[in-house]
């Protein structure tokens, strides 16, 4: 550490000693959310201002610290990890937490990095505006880590991902300069689209501080409803029909096992909508511009029944039941903390693969491991799977069940690569999933990637060894 005392002397009169934390004072920034990653940094630091950012990146450039740029540390792939033996600072964004400006006319919202989602949505509700984003952990997600993920959530159905909500990006590149292309317009094709770089780079390439967000007319109605279903095959045809029904009017379409329902009401001490019997759920949800009365919702239920396609539906009758239903899918991922450990997978297939991929991943994992219990659920209306694994009667314990991490790992994506899918839906690389990246890339992908990063951050001190290992 006495190496870098200059350093860290030269922090503390930039942006004032309180806001560089050391030791016991930064523990709760470099733990992650899954408790894997625990190095600490040389420190926390936390600024104020774009100008600041500037000058603590020439500053790390100068002593040869990485930058590892922090949002609300919601991650789950380790992609604000520090690693043993690399100096590194935590820049955590929280305190550029500013709705700058919004633009209801034009539908825009300008806004800090550090801003949390739930921030967002709300300024945004306030002008009968709409941002679709919508995450678990909105309120303390950041949308500085949301276009660094390029987060996806519970609307892509409707609104798609981050990378179609954000119009414009203000960024710190690695050389300590100020890119502002705060573009305003749905239209501009003057060359290179420069934002699309750095939302998904995971903070590889420069930090992001300030972006333009598109927004959406607020919805006059919502309806929510649950149906349950036999198998995996009938909840695809159900979306099949609903969105040819609704088209655009649908907006969710989440799907859930019975396993993971189950351990959810019982997590929330609530009542199985479906009393304890073992279907497949999917929570379904349509926004309509008007206050008129739609009917299309309940009459293609109605004939879904008819057909056996669907076996059981609840339509909420007021906010307070569709609020109900939601929670139960919110709520999948603290129960299974709050069950113990478990292996997740945040997977993409195609949609008309959705059934095959968890039929036959289910099996094979059976097959090694007899009584492992597995904990699916997604947003199956853009193929998006959270396949998660937790012990079942398989293991002793939950050590056990993490000592096999590896194998249970290749085995899922293995049938995910079968399907041509994605190990990374919306979650990102991060140190977690690095190593595999060989695996899912083609040598010209990999080679240009490098060819960026190297442009960008010769120096590789931009998040250094996340997506992919620069050495």
């Amino acid at each position: 550490m006495s190496t870098f005392t200059p350093f860290l002397t030269a922090l503390r009169a930039l942006i004032g000693a309180p806001y560089v934390r050391m030791g016991a004072d930064a523990t709760g920034f470099h733990t992650d959310e899954r408790n894997r990653y625990h190095h600490a940094p040389l420190a926390v630091v936390l600024p104020d201002s774009v100008a600041q950012i500037s000058t603590i990146v020439q500053l790390c450039g100068k002593h040869g610290v990485a930058i590892i740029a922090q949002g609300g540390n919601t991650g789950l792939v380790g992609g604000c990890a520090v690693l043993e033996n690399t100096p590194s600072i935590i820049l955590n964004l929280n305190r550029l937490s500013q709705i700058i400006s919004i633009d209801a006319l034009n539908q825009t919202m300008t806004v800090q990095a550090g801003a949390t989602l739930a921030q967002v949505q709300a300024a945004a509700r306030a002008q009968n505006l709409l941002f679709p984003l919508s995450l678990a952990s909105e309120d303390s997600a950041t949308i500085g880590g949301n276009l660094a993920t390029n987060a996806g959530g519970t609307q892509v159905l409707c609104y798609g991902t981050m990378r179609d909500l954000c119009l414009g990006l203000e960024v710190v590149l690695a050389d300590g300069q100020v890119l502002s292309a705060l573009n305003t317009l749905r239209k501009n094709n003057t060359g290179y689209d420069l934002k699309h770089l750095f939302i998904g780079a995971e903070g590889t390439l420069g930090i992001i501080t300030q972006a333009v967000l598109k927004l959406y007319p607020m919805p006059a109605t919502r309806q929510v409803a649950l149906i349950a279903c036999n198998d995996l095959h009938s909840i695809l045809t159900a979306f099949t029909t609903l969105r040819q029904n609704l088209d655009a009017r649908l907006t969710a379409f989440e799907m859930i096992a019975p396993y993971a329902l189950s351990l959810v009401c019982s997590h929330l001490n609530c009542v199985h909508p479906w009393q304890s019997a073992p279907m497949y759920t999917a929570l379904i949800e349509i926004s309509q511009p008007t206050l008129a009365a739609d009917e299309t919702l309940h009459t293609t239920l109605v004939d879904l029944m008819a057909t056996q396609t669907v076996q059981n539906t609840l339509i909420a009758e007021n906010l307070s039941q569709a609020e109900q239903f939601w929670r139960m899918r919110e709520q999948i991922s603290a129960a299974q903390k709050a069950q113990g450990k478990n292996i997740k997978h945040d997977v993409s297939v195609p949609i008309s693969a959705i059934a095959q991929f968890i039929e036959q991943t289910n099996v094979a994992l059976a097959q090694k491991y007899h009584g492992i219990q597995t904990v699916v659920f997604g947003h199956m209306g853009d193929g998006n799977v959270h396949y998660n694994v937790s012990m079942g009667t398989a293991f002793a314990n939950a050590d056990a069940l993490m000592a096999h991490e590896s194998t249970i790992n290749q085995i899922v994506y293995e049938h995910v690569q079968a399907f041509n899918g994605s190990i990374s839906a919306e979650h990102g690389i991060g140190l977690l999933k690095r190593d595999l990246m060989p695996t899912i890339k083609s040598k010209v992908e990999l080679k240009t990637m490098h060819a960026i990063k190297k442009t960008l951050d010769p120096n590789n001190l931009m998040n250094p060894h996340k997506i992919f290992n620069n050495n």
